[in-house]
């Protein structure tokens, strides 16, 4: 992978086109709280963007009079700098933190930069743009707020915070804990990017009726970026696509109901093949992750800068991080009723039945799991629908790179439809596999996917793994077995 910037040095101060454009500034004008609502107003180029976050259980002003408002403002702050960096989509040559420049760290500096350009390889590779950075941030780094750091006040309720989206990963990740008898609680949020929120509560709620969270705690985003007729500010700056770095953001945001109710760490529900991307772009020699925000790297990275320099004393990790797809299925087999009410879709939930989210997903319920789950997730035969096989096409290895979303590596999405044939499943991802697929190499398959990866990096705490290990385990045994079964 190529370096990532940790200075401002030589960073990008043209347009996306790459022409010596007139400056477009990007701006930082407003962080507001009162009671439950977090408020955030950006200005580029004139025009006004904000976003509300807004807590189900956190009175922001009781939790700034117990931190402090000098520790409550430094964490407001990085919540509000990680969720305006999407309109670094459109393409802001410089970019000023204005009267919260205090904030501005070297250390903040550091890990700002770094976040930008891993999130946005994906938007450059897109562009075409290799050497973009991003904007010059014309506030000089300070260390006049470094010390300034948030006490934990509320007594450790000892239970696990879990990141809850309401997906498959979730659902494994919590029934991991419920199996190990670990207490948890659940983390969830509603973006006006995916739609009205109470119906995205509503579909969460439901899969959480399934389980035994001992809290839920809420969060509604309104977000207006994403209702602004984006085409033409982008064009105004050389770009066509708009991104955001949803992770990283989310994790910030989390920060109030962690010190709120007393939480020390957080757990997520992010898989190993997070931590390999869709192509290696050949004019830079880097990985281009569209999930990197999931990956080891920014775990380590994103939770260490929170414990050291805002919350000391705070973790979060992915209990996932060991597994990759196969054993997550395999673990998903023993969720009964429960998976039925899983969503993973980006565009409409819970499912558009046409995206390449949508139709990763069913591929590996239609492989993986007990005959008739897949049809009655799906409303639709995902896997025979025209307009889902380029996706499948991606997904195998046979286009330029795999389709940018949180889906699983060509191995997995290979191994899947092999399985789908030999079950006997039609359509024409599995006529596809049976034309185009070639030869699988299933010892190599089974020896990345379906194998417990807890001896590379993770963060998982040993009183956590302990517990749940036996139980990737065993998935990791019946795997093997039901899928050479299978296939030899």
């Amino acid at each position: 992978m190529s370096a990532s910037h940790s200075t401002d040095a030589g960073a990008h101060a043209s347009s996306a086109a790459g022409t010596n454009a007139s400056e477009r500034w990007l701006k930082l004008e407003e962080i507001r709280w009162r009671g439950p609502q977090l408020w955030i107003r950006a200005d580029i180029e004139g025009h006004p963007f904000s976003t509300s976050v807004w807590y189900g259980d956190v009175d922001l002003d009781a939790l700034e009079a117990k931190i402090g408002t000098p520790a409550f403002e430094r964490i407001a702050f990085h919540v509000a700098a990680f969720e305006i960096n999407k309109l670094c989509s459109l393409s802001p040559t410089h970019l000023s933190f204005g009267r919260y420049a205090r904030f501005v760290t070297p250390e903040f500096t550091s890990l700002w930069r770094t976040v930008l350009v891993k999130v946005w390889a994906q938007w450059r590779y897109e562009h075409d743009l290799p050497d973009w950075t991003g904007p010059v941030l014309v506030d000089a780094p300070t260390d006049e707020t470094r010390a300034t750091r948030a006490a934990f006040v509320a007594p450790d309720v000892g239970d696990v915070l879990l990141f809850f989206g309401g997906g498959k990963d979730s659902l494994v990740a919590a029934r991991l804990l419920d199996t190990a008898g670990i207490g948890w609680s659940s983390q969830t949020y509603a973006h006006s990017v995916y739609g009205p929120p109470n119906p995205q509560h509503a579909l969460i709620d439901r899969l959480l009726d399934e389980l035994s969270p001992r809290r839920r705690h809420k969060q509604w985003v309104a977000d207006d970026a994403f209702a602004a007729p984006l085409p033409s500010l982008l064009r105004a700056g050389g770009a066509r696509s708009f991104l955001a770095a949803e992770t990283p953001s989310s994790i910030f945001g989390s920060l109030p109901t962690i010190l709120a109710h007393g939480y020390r760490s957080m757990a997520l529900a992010h898989e190993f093949s997070a931590n390999r991307g869709n192509l290696i772009w050949e004019r830079t020699g880097e990985d281009v992750n569209h999930q990197w925000g999931k990956s080891w790297e920014a775990e380590e990275l994103l939770s260490s800068y929170i414990d050291r320099e805002l919350v000391p004393g705070f973790r979060w990790y992915s209990i996932l991080q060991p597994l990759s797809d196969v054993l997550i299925f395999e673990l998903l087999r023993d969720a009964g009723d429960a998976v039925l009410f899983t969503h993973s879709c980006n565009v409409q939930k819970p499912w558009c039945h046409r995206c390449p989210k949508c139709a990763y997903v069913a591929l590996g319920y239609a492989a993986h799991l007990p005959d008739g789950i897949y049809e009655k997730v799906f409303t639709e035969d995902v896997l025979d629908l025209p307009e889902n096989e380029l996706h499948f096409r991606q997904m195998i290895g046979l286009g330029d790179h795999t389709p940018f979303e949180c889906i699983g590596e060509i191995g997995e999405a290979r191994l899947a439809l092999a399985l789908c044939a030999a079950r006997g499943r039609r359509g024409r991802a599995v006529d596809l596999w049976k034309r185009e697929g070639g030869a699988l190499d299933l010892p190599s398959i089974l020896a990345r996917y379906a194998t417990v990866h807890d001896d590379a990096p993770h963060g998982i705490p040993a009183s956590i793994g302990g517990s749940v290990l036996p139980a990737m385990r065993e998935a990791e045994r019946r795997a093997n077995e039901r899928i050479q079964g299978l296939l030899r």
